[in-house]
């Protein structure tokens, strides 16, 4: 009945320091969110309007806890045995494929039931204050968090068997948790109130988020409703969902526990330089860029480094990023699309808000996964010493790695520009703030590059680099909203102004004039912060560089 793998799981866990140090931020920062809302008047309404608030506030923070630092525990479990060569050994041990899983399983479900029980106190304030069940409010936030537990740890130990690396593992893992929590809402938010089967797809779709349920639980109403009566039991949907989706994980992640996952069979291919000149030339006019064609030699003028970090990484091989462009464009096209069609109902601000989320999410996706092992990864595989035995400089080096992460996030908003050229041409004096917009999303991408540079190097393993820097970068534009969810009561308007102006995410909608932030003059005050923060993360990069780079 005692599964060896779970002490092993969670008890490593715990017995690191920073494990110490992220229990007690959590214990604090759950404190904090209560004492956020806690009303400062003595007098409290009957209705229970502000406990309720202070319940929502939170739920939402609590959620957003989970999504955040939860998945890089099981991401990166399996990955992490099988490059270190224990997982065969676990193979041929008594246990069979479903006790490898669930050991692992419970280790991660036990340090996600720490973290719900340093919550807690928080939770018995909110019940203190008056205004919330206990059985339909309270215990229905914590059973919503163990179905989104479950589903994240089985969804993260799928992910672990098919990455080859940590910091993919961790990376692909949190892709899907945004796609599965946040993106998700998008298509409801398009296609409700029309009759067709598409509606009722959105509306499902939408079910599998989290923070729809916990909208709905909370009593916030229904997410992106846009004043339509919905009679949808979001909550209960999104129970059955979780349940199908974690059973699902958990068979197939179950089913690659054998000795075929060391099976890495591929075919070696053609290179089509070897190949008759009639194939080459076919293949010439069906690719744009051809994937099986030999590489040019590098050129006198440029940095090898960046060229190395282009290669070695998939999605900077040219065919890759051409096809990520691709896509970014036919977002951006299909955006600007629901604009022309849908400005009566929604108006030019609110679409221009959708697409500024949407290319702010992309960029806090990429980024980091990008950027964040620049300098971690070369330590942990041994890299970093064959780079210093070369005859270029430090700063040689760190400008081409840096230069690699900087025309990837380049063409990625140049794909996204489309939308808002169609915007401005439809609607000329939108050019102004599509401009100021351009900017943010431009000093956007530079502060969220070396904010993850400088925090990875300070790692000697990819996967706590990118984790920390997912974190950081998340923190800087999550924070600050906590705050301005609080507005009025207790923040005054100054406050509340003071908060967001290092939050680049309300800086791009305070300018698109989104309702909630046009009344926040955050511009050009966000501008120096992000410009500030990037200087100081780029010394911190170039020190940091330079003392791994003495000798030892």
């Amino acid at each position: 009945m005692v599964n060896p793998l779970v002490q092993r799981e969670l008890i490593a866990a715990l017995r690191q320091k920073r494990m110490l140090l992220l229990q007690c931020g959590l214990a604090a920062g759950f404190a904090l969110l209560v004492i956020i809302r806690w009303p400062t008047d003595p007098r409290m309404a009957l209705s229970g309007t502000r406990s309720q608030e202070v319940f929502r506030l939170f739920g939402y923070g609590l959620l957003s806890v989970l999504l955040l630092l939860l998945p890089v525990f099981p991401a990166t479990s399996i990955v992490r045995e099988r490059n270190s060569g224990t997982l065969a050994l676990l193979l041929n041990t008594p246990l069979g494929s479903w006790q490898i899983f669930l050991g692992k399983l419970l280790g991660v479900l036990g340090l996600a039931g720490l973290m719900l029980v340093l919550s807690l106190p928080a939770a018995s304030a909110c019940y203190a204050l008056g205004g919330i069940s206990l059985r339909n409010d309270l215990l229905g936030l914590y059973f919503l968090l163990a179905l989104v537990v479950v589903q994240l740890a089985s969804l993260g130990l799928l992910v672990s068997t098919y990455a080859t690396t940590t910091d993919a593992a961790v990376r692909w893992t949190y892709g899907l948790v945004l796609l599965s929590s946040v993106l998700t809402l998008g298509p409801h938010q398009f296609l409700q109130g029309t009759e067709s089967y598409l509606a009722e797809v959105g509306d499902w779709l939408r079910c599998a988020s989290p923070f729809a349920s916990l909208m709905s639980l909370t009593g916030t109403g229904d997410v992106g409703a846009a004043g339509l009566v919905s009679t949808t039991d979001v909550s209960g949907r999104f129970a059955c969902i979780s349940l199908v989706l974690t059973a699902i994980y958990s068979v197939w992640a179950v089913s690659r526990l054998n000795h075929t996952i060391f099976d890495q069979a591929r075919d070696a291919g053609v290179i089509s330089n070897d190949q008759d000149f009639g194939t080459q030339l076919v293949r010439r006019l069906v690719f744009l860029v051809d994937p099986q064609r030999r590489s040019r030699a590098i050129g006198p003028f440029v940095n090898p480094v960046m060229v190395k970090e282009f290669r070695c990484r998939r999605f900077g091989r040219l065919h890759w990023l051409l096809r990520l462009i691709a896509i970014c464009a036919v977002l951006s096209l299909g955006l600007t699309y629901a604009t022309v069609t849908g400005t009566v109902d929604w108006g030019v601000d609110t679409i221009g808000g959708i697409m500024v989320l949407m290319q702010v999410a992309l960029l806090v996706l990429i980024t980091p996964s990008l950027a964040s092992g620049l300098i971690s990864t070369e330590r942990e595989s041994g890299g970093w010493p064959l780079l210093q035995m070369t005859s270029m400089s430090v700063l040689r080096i760190l400008w081409g790695k840096l230069l690699s992460v900087l025309l990837t996030l380049l063409l990625v908003l140049c794909a996204t520009l489309p939308g808002y050229l169609v915007m401005v041409y439809i609607e000329p004096g939108l050019k102004l703030q599509v401009q100021r917009v351009v900017i943010c999303l431009l000093a956007t991408a530079g502060f969220a590059m070396l904010l993850s540079a400088a925090i990875g190097s300070l790692f000697r393993r990819t996967a706590p680099a990118t984790a920390a820097s997912y974190a950081a970068l998340l923190a800087v534009c999550g924070a600050p909203l906590l705050v301005w969810l609080g507005r009025d009561a207790p923040f005054g308007h100054d406050t509340v102004e003071m908060a967001l102006l290092i939050n680049p995410v309300a800086a791009a909608l305070s300018v698109i004039r989104l309702s909630g932030f046009r009344d926040y003059q955050l511009i050009p005050g966000n501008w120096w912060f992000l410009g500030i923060g990037s200087a100081v993360c780029l010394l911190v990069l170039v020190f940091q560089t330079r003392r791994i780079s003495r000798p030892q």
